[in-house]
């Protein structure tokens, strides 16, 4: 076996370590992740799973990653395949109501803003930016809908982001307690009064799919 086959084994079994640890992570939070379940889960020991991940913080820190470039593949690449303005921002803002809809029974990103909050060290840490990250780019996509003149000049773009990620939170919550298809019901209602746009058939909100 060459150096290039033993490397692409390596990226393989480091991505299975990885997606068994994200699902632990759902249901179990990133600080319920045991390296001794996971370990049993993969087949492997846990020194097979140190020499992929040398700490349980970085194990930690790379299903952080992947949670989040999994929500960033499902919610805002294919809304930036639409032209800017409000078409992008509500396919971005219904790829999430349906990533909520997957997820709902256990979310890494969103457990991980509970888990963190008002805590120090690496993890907070990589939290904060991720949702920095986020909050930024929901700024952005408004922003073009204010320029095409689509939402009303003057209109504060961090306040309509900040109120369609807590429409979003609400639903999660909601459609844990309550279910899905009223709480998704009232979600897309509060988005289209944010936004001033008329619903289109049945959903309030289309968004682009791919």
């Amino acid at each position: 076996m060459n150096t290039q086959q033993v490397a692409s084994k390596g990226e393989a079994t480091r991505e299975l370590i990885l997606d068994s640890a994200y699902e632990i992570a759902r249901n179990d939070g990133l600080e319920g992740l045991s390296l001794g379940l996971l370990a049993k889960q993969v087949g492997m020991s846990k020194s097979g799973v140190f020499a992929h991940f040398g700490s349980r913080e970085e194990l930690q820190l790379a299903v952080l990653e992947a949670g989040r470039r999994r929500f960033l593949d499902h919610v805002l690449l294919p809304a930036v395949k639409l032209p800017r303005g409000l078409p992008r921002l509500q396919a971005i803002v219904h790829n999430w109501f349906e990533w909520v809809h997957r997820y709902q029974s256990g979310c890494v990103l969103l457990a991980a803003t509970s888990e963190y909050d008002g805590k120090n060290g690496a993890l907070h840490d990589a939290v904060v930016y991720q949702q920095a990250g986020w909050r930024q780019a929901m700024i952005r996509a408004v922003d073009y809908a204010i320029a095409n003149g689509e939402l009303p000049a003057g209109t504060d773009a961090a306040q309509v982001a900040f109120e369609i990620h807590a429409l979003a939170l609400a639903l999660h919550q909601d459609a844990g307690l309550f279910g899905y298809e009223d709480a998704i019901r009232r979600a897309r209602r509060g988005v289209e009064r944010l936004l001033g746009v008329a619903p289109k058939k049945a959903d309030l909100i289309e968004g682009a799919r791919s």
